[in-house]
C-alpha cells in the first residue's frame, strides 16, 4: 500500500513499486520561447553532461549565445566539463532550486506523467520518460517554467 489522494472515508487501493531503477533526464529550455533540448541517460556524470552541452550547442547553432542556468551539482562544475563557445554557464546560489525554471518542469512531469505508476522493467521506465518529454509542447514549457526574474532581466 502507498499513500494516495482520495475522498474522505474511502479506502483506495494503489499498487506500489518496491524495486528501483533510475533514468536521468538532462534538460535545457527557454522559458520565453518554449524551445527545449533533452537527454535521457542511465547515469549522471561529466561525460553525460558534456554530451548534453554539445546537444544544446548544436541545437541552437553557432550564432546563438546560450546562458544556461544551473545549480552546482557535481557534474555541472566538474573540472573536465567541456563547455562549447556558444554556451555561458550561470550558476545559482546553493539551495535555491526555486530560481531554476527547469526545476518547475521536473515537478510537473513527475506529477502528470511519471509518479504513482508501476514500470515493468527498465525499458518501460525509459519509454515513459521519453514519452513524457516528447509530449511537452512549447506552450506547456512556457506556462510551467515562466519566471519573473528572467522576464525582468529582459
Amino acid at each position: 500500500m502507498t499513500r494516495v489522494w482520495a475522498r474522505r472515508g474511502s479506502r483506495p487501493v494503489q499498487v506500489k513499486q518496491t524495486q528501483y531503477d533510475w533514468i536521468y533526464l538532462f534538460g535545457a529550455l527557454n522559458p520565453q520561447s518554449g524551445d527545449s533540448v533533452g537527454l535521457l541517460a542511465p547515469t549522471v556524470n561529466t561525460a553525460m553532461m558534456n554530451l548534453h552541452l554539445r546537444m544544446i550547442s548544436e541545437h541552437v547553432g553557432c550564432r546563438v549565445q546560450v546562458v544556461l542556468v544551473m545549480d552546482q551539482a557535481g557534474w555541472h562544475v566538474a573540472k573536465h566539463l567541456v563547455v562549447p563557445d556558444n554556451i555561458t554557464l550561470l550558476f545559482l546560489p546553493a539551495y535555491s532550486p526555486e530560481l531554476n525554471p527547469v526545476e518547475r518542469l521536473w515537478c510537473w512531469l513527475k506529477e502528470h506523467d511519471l509518479s504513482n505508476r508501476v514500470y515493468a522493467d527498465y525499458q518501460a521506465l525509459l519509454n515513459a520518460g521519453t514519452t513524457a518529454w516528447n509530449r511537452l509542447t512549447p506552450e506547456r514549457i512556457k506556462s510551467v517554467c515562466r519566471t519573473s526574474w528572467i522576464e525582468h532581466a529582459n
